[in-house]
């Protein structure tokens, strides 16, 4: 079907405040189609996001709507009661003319639509220390809002994600199989990473202890999934929901940093120029540790920075176990991106370890400062 008809007929499937107009393609995002729809109704115009689901990444796309909806509505109704409004802050989806928050056709696909946040924009690296900051303080209001939404019943969209002891275990079968006989060659790569492989269970066990709780978690904290304002710059909206599930509030911080806090490409050659950028660190964990309105537990502030150091070498252990596989999970665009990509993991795991005193020194400064200005705010939790 030609791409406008199929617009047009996906569009007449949905409650919207006016007709097409006309679209146009969102190109940013690597897995779902993304169009922004204009509408009008002779007097006004609307615009909309509409998005066709890749059903081969996101196999239950039901699931994913069903925690999507129940996650940003419990985020209204929390703004709704602190601030009185929730507009341009949360998204909100457009139901079909069959009550569902989507639409689907054996000819056309899987389909959702969302108001369009007019007036902002995303950065894909944080131009400064203070957007950084921002972005922190937005993925903790995040888990500010969520923070009484029981995280066990939502749908695991991606199962065991950032079960980092599966995937050493998967690193380990892949090591045995050397299915692509390059194993020879990735010696030092092996070593380095099953010598820290024991604290691969560290956010795992505690976990599934109760040593820390379990919350609803966004899993893809970079800083393009959160909207800044055009007129102040400030951010507003975290978006892309697709991976809402339960983990840890580390597993957040955690990619944050890693992919944040770094300057350099993920597959930079010159491993002069990957380092974790501790002033960012220092930034993000402020902003974080602010947005939380000080609900996270102790253990959680003293692991924040494990969260940080796990979540790249979660990675690196992804990257090098796709490697001896034959590049079959990640895109590549030349051969060995994934074992360049395995060393600036790698590099930024060694980085933090140096660091990880600051690290964790920031981590309790903003703790304690935060706990003493929020000490009269009562969370959600406690109603």
């Amino acid at each position: 079907m030609q791409q406008k008809k199929l617009i047009q007929s996906v569009v007449s499937h949905f409650v919207l405040p006016g007709d097409y107009v006309e679209h146009q393609p969102i190109r940013a995002g690597l897995i779902n189609q993304t169009y922004l729809v204009i509408l009008s109704d002779g007097e006004s115009t609307y615009k909309y996001v509409f998005q066709k689901i890749n059903t081969n990444v996101f196999k239950d796309p039901y699931h994913v709507m069903d925690n999507i909806i129940h996650v940003t509505e419990h985020i209204k109704k929390h703004m709704l009661e602190t601030d009185g409004t929730y507009s341009r802050r949360v998204l909100s989806f457009a139901l079909s003319k069959d009550g569902t928050p989507y639409f689907e056709s054996p000819e056309a696909g899987f389909w959702r639509a969302y108001e369009f946040i007019d007036n902002a924009f995303a950065y894909n690296i944080a131009p400064s220390g203070d957007h950084f900051f921002e972005a922190g303080r937005a993925f903790g209001e995040f888990q500010l809002y969520l923070t009484d939404y029981d995280a066990t019943t939502l749908f695991e969209t991606i199962p065991d994600f950032h079960n980092t002891v599966k995937r050493v275990e998967a690193f380990r079968e892949a090591i045995a199989n050397d299915k692509a006989g390059r194993l020879k060659d990735v010696d030092a790569e092996v070593d380095f990473l099953l010598s820290r492989a024991d604290e691969a269970h560290l956010i795992v066990d505690a976990l599934e202890s109760g040593v820390i709780p379990y919350r609803v978690t966004h899993n893809d904290t970079k800083i393009n999934n959160v909207l800044f304002d055009n007129d102040t710059d400030k951010a507003i909206c975290v978006i892309d929901l697709d991976t809402v599930m339960p983990g840890s509030s580390l597993y957040d911080f955690g990619d944050a940093v890693r992919s944040g806090a770094c300057a350099a490409a993920e597959d930079e050659p010159n491993l002069d120029k990957v380092e974790m950028d501790i002033e960012k660190y220092r930034l993000f964990t402020k902003g974080f540790i602010k947005g939380t309105h000080s609900l996270l537990t102790e253990k959680e502030i003293e692991m924040l920075p494990i969260g940080a150091k796990m979540m790249a070498y979660e990675l690196a252990v992804r990257f090098l176990t796709d490697y001896l596989n034959g590049d079959v999970y990640f895109h590549t665009d030349y051969s060995g991106q994934n074992l360049l990509r395995t060393h600036t993991q790698m590099k930024l795991v060694a980085d933090m370890e140096k660091k990880m005193d600051a690290m964790q020194g920031f981590a309790k400064e903003y703790a304690a400062k935060y706990a003493e200005r929020f000490a009269n705010t009562p969370t959600f939790a406690e109603g």
